[in-house]
């Protein structure tokens, strides 16, 4: 059976979706996109603002699930503009630590809200 994870710390979820779901050692986290959560806007700024809202999303929901970005073991992220590849490598050396968790990086056509980057991911609770 699973638990429902929710924090205030991430957007709250905008369809028929939970932030994450999280099992005895393993939490799926939905796919975020730069929203603020206090707002529910769009951050404003370039793509690597962007990016890192979604990294700070991702970060508060496996917080809340009791764990941290660095036990991410699988994180997939969709971009819209595959150019992008470069800045989404750059802002992730903000916010993980080496070893980097398996990644899948797909270009698009359109993501929620007109965004340009959403990312989901699998967290390992120890």
């Amino acid at each position: 059976m699973s638990k429902v994870i929710h924090t205030e710390n991430a957007p709250a979820a905008i369809g028929t979706y939970s932030q994450a779901r999280s099992t005895e050692s393993l939490t799926f986290i939905s796919g975020q996109i730069p929203l603020d959560p206090a707002s529910m806007e769009i951050v404003n700024g370039n793509f690597k603002d962007r990016a890192r809202r979604v990294f700070m999303n991702i970060q508060a929901i496996a917080e809340e699930a009791g764990g941290s970005l660095n036990g991410i073991c699988k994180l997939t992220i969709f971009l819209t503009d595959l150019n992008d590849f470069s800045a989404v490598n750059e802002v992730m050396e903000e916010y993980f630590d080496s070893p980097y968790p398996a990644r899948a990086a797909l270009e698009v056509s359109a993501l929620p809200k007109g965004v340009d980057i959403e990312a989901e991911a699998i967290l390992v609770i120890s």
